[in-house]
């Protein structure tokens, strides 16, 4: 058997960034548990340039609230690092507008990725966007 890296890793954090809703969140975190990955999501919502350093922040606060990283600085830069990524993924569709949706942080030993996977708003004009990043940490 091969150990998940980054590909799966990443394909984890995008299954929870785009989870429905609270119930199926608990219920996907439940099930990567038992295959070794430690998850979080989170929801974030607002005017997307203003809204970047907050959404770094989200991100790193729901990894160590669940356990996904420790009060390391080194884990926290990865997840900061990895949100940044993913975030400047979007930036050219997002930019001037107001984003909702989610973040998604899964981790499997020293693999960390971040998925956001966003409703991009312009009006009545709705759009979607989904950016990763990943990183690799000391387990």
């Amino acid at each position: 058997m091969t150990l998940p890296g980054s590909k799966q890793v990443a394909r984890v954090a995008l299954t929870m960034a785009m989870s429905e809703d609270r119930e199926q969140e608990r219920e996907l975190k439940a099930r990567f548990a038992r295959e070794g990955y430690r998850t979080a999501a989170v929801d974030y919502g607002g005017d997307f340039l203003s809204c970047l350093n907050k959404v770094v922040e989200r991100a790193v606060v729901a990894a160590k609230r669940e356990g996904v990283i420790k009060e390391v600085h080194a884990e926290e830069g990865a997840v900061a690092g990895a949100t940044r990524e993913a975030l400047s993924q979007i930036m050219a569709k997002a930019i001037g507008s107001n984003v909702g949706g989610k973040i998604g942080i899964a981790r499997y030993q020293d693999h960390i990725s971040v998925a956001v996977f966003f409703g991009v708003g312009l009006l009545h004009l709705d759009d979607v966007a989904v950016g990763l990043g990943h990183r690799a940490v000391s387990s």
